[in-house]
């Protein structure tokens, strides 16, 4: 496994997460969560740090599941299933451990919609980001 190659294809899946998350915030969620937010007093923008952070751990995730889909295809899973399988892993990892947590921590904070729609969004998201890491992983690598 070359680390420089990992780290390149998991930008690459980085950068679609990031895309994708900015669409799902930035247009799809932004008026209920603007909503929710309002009704907690809270109307301010994110912060340049807060979303600078925000998106580096994205970036993180992408390298992330790019490497486990480098650990997998080495012992024999074939493309799919190891983009797949590594895109699940850190979903589950990363969307559903944030939802339980923000629902059982801080319950009936914010809607279920604002909580849960994110998590069916990055279902399909991060195996998908994943996979097109990893084709950029596995072309480097031929």
């Amino acid at each position: 496994m070359n680390g420089a190659r990992v780290i390149a294809g998991g930008l690459l899946a980085g950068l679609v997460l990031n895309i994708g998350e900015a669409a799902l915030h930035g247009a799809v969620l932004a008026e209920s969560t603007a909503a929710a937010m309002a009704a907690l007093g809270r109307t301010e923008a994110s912060s340049a740090a807060g979303l600078t952070a925000l998106i580096g751990i994205t970036f993180v995730q992408g390298v992330l599941g790019v490497w486990l889909y480098a650990l997998l295809s080495q012992q024999g899973l074939a493309r799919v299933p190891a983009a797949v399988t590594a895109g699940l892993t850190v979903w589950v990892l990363s969307g559903i451990y944030a939802a339980i947590y923000l629902g059982a921590g801080f319950p009936n904070l914010l809607p279920a919609t604002v909580v849960w729609f994110p998590v069916a969004w990055a279902l399909v998201e991060y195996p998908l980001a994943i996979f097109i890491g990893a084709l950029a992983y596995r072309e480097a690598r031929s």
